[in-house]
């Protein structure tokens, strides 16, 4: 072994505590990657395969009900490789033991029992009897919500008549991954089913015999979705076509999109910090080892070892730190990604959700690590090679002292000895005391990163659930009717209060930029669905123009006073002009609104409505809403109560945790920054604590001047630390805004305090420390002369 290496080894030993803690914030940043990214990759891979496989349609158009006859020019549009027409429709289910309805999407299967196109994957079971109108296959999500197995059975009302069917198999589709019903950002698999069931069945019940009202189809290869929609849109508007549509906007894929885009975006902005600090780390660590081995370096040079190598020795060990910190994170992000994988499986449901780790992902955060770090000892390593050997034999030479600014001023006539010491020792080195305060900051903020979800889930309910939507129930009839209808309802047992709204689907342009939404036009005194501005204000619709959210208005280019361009949806599809009269802040979906009554205006329509807001007694909001599922006009009713449920039950739990494993890796941060700066500054001093320990000092006074300094990086390090934190929150959410549901930037006091909190306690631990460093100091053998 050469000499080289022996002493490797023996460094290693001797700073194996930094050493650790350094290959420590490595691996955190390291297992922040792997998990993430191999998370993004999974799903996308697990999407894609399960698309192929089972031939998930690229187009997508509903209607209100055309002869099937007319599939056959679907099909013959160019770009069109294969077009399939079902009937699909909502109706009323009830599960056994279920006390209030759910809402099933019926899907008709063709007479062969399997569709061409978003063919079913049959999990437990079998395939309906085409003999048999009653049995159908149901959607796994809801049947594990309700422990619902093959011969079970359910009660269904179809176009207003009762039925009873069977489940002859439990059944996933690429198109209802994540099921979620078009109007909804949210899953609940307890109230939303998708039942698929024979056509001759399903036309019989809604008198749709020879009819189709839902059309899919597949690309050619090279064929544009955006043209091949339009000329379906063309096409099937004579029949009431409600938009032809792509991937992008079907809402199972855009929640999957979303959902890979934030993993990928955690994947990017958050392990550079993790990384920079280790940098740091690095820089303080072998800086400070090679100032205090220059004899060694000296006699290295003087026996004829080159630059080369003695830069080459401390590289390798800042390679040894770093790789052990890349095993280690990947190890801890492939536990982490197999975690996410199978949380995402709760309620993704493909037929296989694997974690898969692509090789390239760990061996480019291996890379990335170590550039990292050569990078971060490149200052130390200039040293060594710039060390003659005549220099190296002597000692450094003392620093010069000189009057601080403060002393300058007379600010610190009333200080004591003690802390005029403390406020010579950072001004003597105000570069080291400003990378320090930065390392704790940066840890700092990666705790407040972490930890101010919570805060920002909790601001989601408040607003959302509680603020913004303060009805119970929301009704959606099934065609838009008169507000009667309305007044109908709030006579209704158990209801206290009605209001009436008007959504009506319009594909919104601006220039060559368009999205499809929805407008929703509330009343201008409206108690039960309020808009809210960013301080919570309620935000007074105008007597006319649009309010689009932020995020929709970014997405159109467009402000306030602007013009866009609304295509109706449905009826007779108008195009009107409307002005952009403000800009609202959202938490669901890219949505824009209006005063009904100036709704009714802009569709040159009479007092009509096709939902509604209701605030019941809650002892009596179970046996309501079964008697509204019961009313024939009445298409869903959706129970906040619920959606509040299903929300904590699997969006806020798996954040939740995700940013608690995120937190723990702060905190490992947090600990390795403040005890590896205390362990630099005991070794920078420990001659000076020496000197005072003899001439009478002790062992308390020694520690506190020592542990003084630290306690003042750490105090100036938390105001930059906090707003690095929501800086970082703020860049995190700013890296991908969602389209389905969007988690704003919310971090509250008691966060802030929290995290000062992990930090103070970080720092008292490294004290306890090095205090038990000082008080075994040998003094003999620090104070020896170095001549």
């Amino acid at each position: 072994m050469r000499v080289l290496d022996r002493k490797l080894l023996r460094d290693l030993g001797r700073a194996r505590a930094q050493v650790a803690t350094i290959a420590l914030v490595v691996a955190c940043g390291i297992a922040t990657f792997v998990g993430s990214l191999g998370t993004c990759d999974s799903l996308a891979a697990t999407r894609d395969r399960f698309a192929a496989e089972y031939r998930f349609a690229e187009v997508f158009s509903s209607l209100e009900r055309a002869p099937d006859p007319l599939l056959s020019r679907v099909s013959g549009i160019p770009g069109v490789a294969e077009a399939e027409a079902r009937l699909v429709f909502d109706v009323t289910i009830l599960a056994p033991g279920q006390e209030v309805p759910a809402t099933a999407r019926m899907i008709s299967l063709p007479d062969s029992g399997e569709p061409r196109l978003n063919r079913l994957h049959l999990r437990r079971g079998r395939r309906p009897d085409p003999a048999r109108r009653d049995e159908v296959l149901l959607g796994e999500g809801f049947a594990d919500a309700h422990g619902l197995r093959p011969g079970d059975r359910l009660e269904a009302v179809l176009n207003g008549r009762r039925q009873v069917l069977e489940i002859a198999g439990i059944a996933l589709s690429p198109e209802y991954v994540f099921a979620i019903r078009g109007d909804s950002p949210l899953p609940d698999d307890r109230s939303f089913a998708v039942v698929w069931i024979g056509r001759p069945a399903l036309a019989a019940a809604f008198d749709a015999e020879g009819t189709f009202n839902d059309v899919v189809a597949t690309l050619a290869p090279g064929a544009r979705p955006d043209a091949v929609a339009a000329e379906v849109d063309r096409l099937l508007d004579p029949w009431g076509g409600r938009g032809a549509h792509g991937r992008s906007e079907q809402p199972s894929w855009r929640f999957l999109e979303d959902e890979i885009a934030e993993q990928r975006a955690m994947a990017t902005t958050i392990p550079p910090v993790f990384l920079a600090v280790a940098a740091f780390l690095l820089n303080v660590v072998v800086g400070r080892m090679v100032a205090a081995q220059r004899q060694q370096i000296a006699t290295l040079k003087a026996l004829g070892w080159s630059d080369g190598p003695i830069a080459a020795h401390y590289l390798a060990m800042v390679a040894i730190v770093v790789l052990a910190g890349a095993l280690a994170g990947t190890l801890l992000g492939t536990w982490f990604g197999r975690w996410m994988t199978r949380q995402y499986g709760a309620f993704f449901h493909f037929p296989l959700l694997e974690f898969r780790l692509v090789p390239a992902v760990p061996l480019l955060a291996a890379g990335t690590s170590l550039v990292a770090g050569a990078l971060g000892a490149t200052a130390a390593l200039r040293g060594v090679v710039r060390l003659s050997p005549a220099d190296a034999m002597r000692p450094p030479a003392p620093r010069g002292y000189r009057h601080g600014l403060l002393e300058r001023l007379g600010l610190a006539r009333g200080l004591s000895p003690r802390s005029r010491m403390l406020l010579r020792q950072v001004a003597g080195r105000p570069l080291r005391f400003v990378l320090a305060v930065a390392g704790i900051a940066a840890a700092l903020g990666i705790v407040v990163l972490g930890l101010c979800w919570r805060d920002a889930l909790d601001h989601v309910t408040t607003v959302q659930f509680s603020l913004a939507e303060r009805g119970e129930l929301a009704v959606a009839f099934r065609t838009p009717t008169t507000t009667r209808a309305v007044r109908e309802l709030a006579r209704m047992p158990g209801v206290e209060e009605a209001e009436g709204y008007r959504a009506v689907a319009v594909e919104l342009r601006s220039g060559h930029r368009s999205y499809r939404t929805t407008i929703l036009g509330i009343p201008a005194d409206a108690t039960l669905r309020r808009l809210l501005d960013d301080r919570l204000r309620v935000v007074r619709l105008p007597e006319s123009g649009v309010l689009l959210t932020r995020h929709l208005a970014e997405r159109l280019g467009v402000r306030a006073g602007d013009a866009v361009v609304a295509d109706v949806r449905e009826g007779e599809k108008p195009r009107r002009d409307v002005v952009v009269a403000g800009v609202v802040d959202d938490l669901v979906g890219l949505s824009a609104y209006m005063e009904i009554d100036a709704l009714h205006r802009l569709l040159e329509e009479g007092d009509v409505v096709n939902g509604a807001a209701l605030r019941v007694d809650p002892a009596l909001e179970g046996t309501t809403r079964a008697r509204l599922l019961a009313t024939g006009g009445v298409a869903t009713v959706t129970a906040k109560r619920s959606a509040l449920r299903e929300f904590e039950r699997t969006t806020s739990r798996f954040i939740l945790f995700f940013t608690g494993i995120l937190t723990a890796f702060a905190v490992a941060i947090a600990v390795g920054v403040v005890y590896n700066l205390a362990r630099v500054a005991l070794q920078e001093q420990a001659w000076d604590l020496a000197s005072l320990r003899v001439l009478g000092f002790t062992r308390g006074e020694v520690s506190l001047l020592l542990l003084a300094e630290l306690g003042a990086t750490i105090v100036a390090a938390v105001p930059p630390g906090l707003l690095f934190g929501r800086l970082a929150a703020w860049a995190v959410a700013a890296a991908h805004p969602a389209e389905t549901f969007r988690i704003p930037v919310v971090v509250s006091p008691g966060t802030f305090a929290r995290a000062t909190a992990v930090v103070l306690a970080a720092g008292a631990a490294a004290a306890l420390v090095v205090r038990r460093r000082i008080d075994r100091l040998d003094l003999v053998a620090v104070l020896k002369a170095r001549e």
